[in-house]
Order: C-alpha cells, then sequence, then structure tokens
C-alpha cells in the first residue's frame, strides 16, 4: 500500500517546477547566499528538496548541497535535472523525521514547505525540526519557511489563489498581458 505522499507526488515532478510558488527560487537563494554569508566552503542539507530546485542552484552558485526528500519521483526529477546542467547534487531518500546526519552540516534549508508543516501530528512536525538541529555543526543555521495556519480562518483560500494567477497573468508595469 502507498503512503499519501507517495500518491500525492508521483506524477507531480515533472509539473512542479511550473508551480507559482517555485518562481521565487533565485531570490530564495540569494536570500540563502546572504544568510551563509557568502561562504562557498560550507555544506548544506536541503530537506524536502523535492525536484532539487533550490539544491541545483545553489550548486550552481558553488556551494555543496545534499537535498533529501521522502518522494522518490520527487528525487528522480531533481537528479534528472542535475544531470541535464552536469551538476553533481547527492539526492537521498530520507524521511525529514529520520534523518541519519549528526552535526554534518553549517547550514540546513527547508523552503517552500519541503516537509514542515506536512505531517499529520504536531508531534510528527517537531521531530523534523529536532531532527534538523540533529544534522547541524554547533552554530550552525537553519533557514526555513511554514504556512500560516491561521490564514484560511481570516483569508478565502480560493480568493488568495485567484489573486496569486492574476499576478503571475501581468507584465511587469502591471497592466495585464496583451492591454
Amino acid at each position: 500500500m502507498k503512503h499519501w505522499y507517495d500518491t500525492l507526488f508521483e506524477n507531480y515532478g515533472q509539473k512542479y517546477d511550473n508551480e507559482v510558488f517555485t518562481q521565487g527560487t533565485l531570490g530564495e537563494c540569494d536570500f540563502i547566499e546572504k544568510e551563509a554569508g557568502y561562504n562557498k566552503e560550507i555544506k548544506i542539507l536541503d530537506i524536502g528538496c523535492g525536484t532539487g530546485r533550490h539544491a541545483i542552484e545553489l550548486t550552481r552558485r558553488g556551494y555543496n548541497v545534499t537535498g533529501v526528500d521522502l518522494s522518490e519521483s520527487q528525487l528522480v526529477r531533481a537528479r534528472q535535472k542535475a544531470r541535464e546542467q552536469n551538476l553533481d547534487i547527492k539526492f537521498l531518500l530520507h524521511d525529514a523525521r529520520l534523518l541519519t546526519f549528526h552535526r554534518e552540516f553549517e547550514l540546513a534549508i527547508m523552503i517552500c514547505e519541503g516537509a514542515f508543516p506536512l505531517m499529520e501530528t504536531d508531534e510528527m512536525n517537531f521531530q523534523i525540526l529536532q531532527s534538523a538541529a540533529k544534522a547541524l555543526k554547533d552554530n550552525g543555521k537553519f533557514i526555513f519557511t511554514t504556512l500560516n495556519g491561521l490564514f484560511p480562518l481570516f483569508h478565502s483560500v480560493k480568493e488568495f489563489l485567484n489573486q496569486a494567477q492574476e499576478m503571475k497573468n501581468m507584465e511587469p508595469t502591471g497592466l495585464p498581458v496583451g492591454a
């Protein structure tokens, strides 16, 4: 029997990189680089790396990145993209709650809800945070994003998605495409 995440992500690898929420990769990596002090000597762990968009971009910039994800199909796509760009990146199948790394990385990233808070319980999400902390060297840094659980209580998710699509269809001038 497949786990829910296997079913959810099994055919998503090709489509994922075209989602509106993935379009900020360059800016996100600019931020990560700044937070890393532009130190290319550090080792970075990309938790919940998905199709590898951050791991690939940071590797292109000269960083040593290891990507981990729970979805084999997402990792297949990440490896394919890295090969197409002649990049050598370790993409490993791991449950973020049970990472086997111990004080190996100066920086861990978990961007765009790569793992946290996708688990079914707060305890499972807490295990992810503990596992990430264990993977970091002393004084390591952990950068992650998370969803705002209160957002749907105060905003219409449908309205938010419609506004995001409208923004995607607009030119940089603010005028709709074709106007």
